[in-house]
């Protein structure tokens, strides 16, 4: 793991400025100017330096970090970072700086002049009295108190204080955090709320005792949450937003051993940060000078926030934090364990969503009804899609011009005209019961819908009351699949889209209202995990009135039928899916370990008895594909007036 922070950071070098307080990686198109998006590409490396400094790591470049530090908060520099105004980027990155002078003061701090000392401080200290969002924010200045208090600089505590109570009020029962006050519970929970409190809890747990006490233990708790969100191979669900982060998805693992919070048994928690690195190390992350790309399995800057800078990617370093601990550490001490067996499905309330494991842990599918955001880029896709994979990822759109542009995959959409369509984007009135996840939306104001959503893994079956004033066409999508290699059979008609393919199988399966089923290839570059792919989904003409609809969705990673041919389908494409590696060795990274074991359809569940209704069926219109589950367990949870029947 140290030879792999250096090796992310050796690339920054030549990126330099003159005055060393820049790094320049490529044309900023963010919503902030390129002095913050240049003074953000310079700290957010110090995620993983720093820890690594701390642990007695080398680095040959410490000089170049010092020489930033100086130039950027020396007012008279022609490279000064600028004062930090209200809820401004470069409040953001006073935090890794923060978390520099508290874990290693001797490579950023002792080495300055008096003069640089006092610039370092006061920029510091006059960042600290700005106004931040009210969010995880919030902890940016307590950091940089933590790193002030390191280095022996004065200032007021009250502030600090009041910003940890406001933090603590966004509790939510369980380990739960909300982001601030809002409908989002993503990945900001664990590598932000979480992950700060735990460094706080760390390095001011003395003083702060009662305070650090409370932030363990809902980091406990939550512990028994997340670890539902990583397959056996350590993939995470891409969900939410941020997604270009990457493997900062996995620092909340490493901040449980920074903190001493053994919420599972300690080679537990070290084999999800370690398998979860293992996982991105084997994907396209880096440009061919060994740059951090925009994007998530590959470089897609269409993906990214209005807020993702060149510099952003470099958030993954947070991942690095336990790298601060001694090698006696039990954390490190301990053997890496497998993921603990775990139950198939894991509803979690508190963010909207069930978990389902399929594939004995190799996919994990999120079903959601209960977020969204429509303020980042893509929100609908990146929160309001019913079902997020680690196998098919999800889909943004390209335009609004059909579902060629649109990508609909997981999702509804609907369209009063046949060329623009809405999908699920703000759901509302989230509940749950037995596992029945329910949400309403209106994508006009005539039109209604109530959508519930329930695990039946390895399928999922989502049930939709529509209520309209007007005429719709409707387009549900199953997942979205690579469409690279080529299929060994396709089958599209009334009531079904199904695929199966070296990339995986996907099938949609309509229960009741004989929509017509297709496969729609997207355009290229919308999808999360792969660039090109294509959509079994289900088609519908519905009048003016109240409709129900039902389908079944079945997606499984690598070709899921026994005796399947390779006859061609014409799905493919010429070139490559782009998920080959790149970059770091993980066993020179010391992240060696083999992947888990078989990736085919064997133990899948799909043939044997683990899932009611999941073997093969020779009638029914289902001879050689899976037999989809039928309604039971939803009908009783459902209102008066569907058309099912009693099942």
């Amino acid at each position: 793991m140290r030879r792999l922070v250096t090796e992310l950071a050796e690339p920054l070098v030549p990126r330099f400025s003159p005055g060393r307080a820049r790094l320049r990686l490529g044309t900023n198109a963010a919503l902030y100017g390129d002095e913050a998006a240049e003074l953000e590409a310079f700290a957010r490396p110090l995620w993983g330096l720093a820890p690594l400094a701390a642990g007695g790591g080398s680095f040959g470049h410490w000089e170049l970090w010092r020489r930033g530090l100086a130039a950027g908060t020396d007012p008279g520099h022609a490279e000064f970072w600028g004062a930090a105004t209200d809820v401004d980027q470069r409040l953001v990155e006073t935090a890794a700086i923060g978390l520099a002078l508290a874990l290693a003061p001797e490579a950023v701090w002792d080495p300055l002049s008096g003069a640089e000392r006092d610039n370092l401080a006061a920029w510091l200290l006059q960042a600290m009295t700005r106004e931040t969002a009210d969010n995880n924010w919030r902890f940016f200045p307590v950091l940089v108190g933590l790193g002030l208090d390191r280095v022996g600089v004065r200032f007021d505590p009250a502030p600090n204080l009041a910003r940890l109570e406001r933090l603590e009020s966004f509790a939510l029962g369980r380990g739960w955090y909300s982001d601030g006050p809002t409908a989002q519970r993503d990945y900001y929970v664990p590598f932000a709320m979480h992950f700060y409190g735990l460094v706080y809890a760390a390095l001011a747990g003395e003083r702060d005792p009662g305070r650090a006490e409370r932030l363990r233990g809902r980091a406990a708790a939550f512990a028994l949450d997340f670890q539902h969100w990583f397959t056996s191979d350590g993939a995470a669900v891409p969900f939410g937003r941020s997604l270009t982060y990457r493997f900062a998805q996995g620092a909340f693992w490493g901040a449980l051993g920074f903190a001493g919070v053994e919420a599972l048994p300690w080679g537990e928690v070290r084999g999800h940060l370690a398998r979860h690195l293992r996982w991105w190390l084997r994907r396209p992350l880096r440009d061919s000078s060994g740059l951090l790309t925009l994007g998530y399995g590959y470089a897609q800057p269409a993906l990214a926030e209005q807020y993702n800078a060149p510099g952003s990617p470099y958030w993954a370093m947070k991942a690095f934090l336990p790298l601060a601990l001694a090698d006696g550490h039990p954390f490190w001490a301990a053997a890496e364990e497998p993921a603990r067996e775990l139950p198939e499905t894991s509803v979690q309330p508190e963010a909207g969503v069930a978990l389902m494991r399929c594939e004995e842990g190799r996919q994990v599918v999120m079903l959601s009804a209960g977020q969204h955001n429509t303020w980042v880029r893509h929100g609908a896709a990146k929160y309001a899609k019913f079902a997020y994979s680690t196998s098919f990822g999800f889909s943004v759109p390209a335009g609004s011009w059909g579902l060629e542009q649109g990508a609909f995959d997981s999702t509804l959409a609907l369209s009063d005209d046949g060329t623009h369509w809405r999908p699920c984007e703000a759901p509302e009135d989230f509940s749950e019961r037995g596992g029945l996840l329910h949400a309403r939306w209106t994508p006009w104001p005539d039109v209604e819908v109530d959508t519930w959503l329930l695990a039946r893994s390895p399928w999922h079956v989502r049930v939709h009351r529509v209520r309209s004033g007007r005429r719709l066409l409707s387009a549900e999508g199953a997942f979205a699949v690579d469409r690279d290699p080529v299929a060994h059979r396709v089958a599209e008609g009334p009531g079904h889209a199904r695929l199966d393919s070296p990339a995986g199988l996907c099938v949609i399966e309509d229960l009741g209202s004989a929509r017509a089923g297709e496969l729609v290839r997207p355009l290229p570059g919308t999808n999360v995990v792969v660039p090109r792919t294509v959509i079994p989904t289900l088609r519908g003409e519905h009048e003016p009135g109240e409709h129900w609809l039902a389908c079944a969705v079945l997606g499984l990673s690598g070709s899921g039928l026994p005796g399947s041919g390779s006859r061609g389908s014409g799905l493919s494409d010429s070139g490559s899916s782009g998920s080959g590696s790149q970059g770091s060795d993980p066993q020179g990274s010391d992240l060696s370990g083999s992947g888990p074991a078989g990736s085919g359809p064997a133990g899948s569940g799909l043939y044997g008895s683990r899932a009611a209704g999941s073997g093969l069926s020779g009638a029914g219109g289902h001879a050689g594909w899976p037999e989809p589950p039928g309604l039971e367990g939803v009908l009783a949870l459902l209102p008066g007036g569907h058309p099912f029947g009693t099942g």
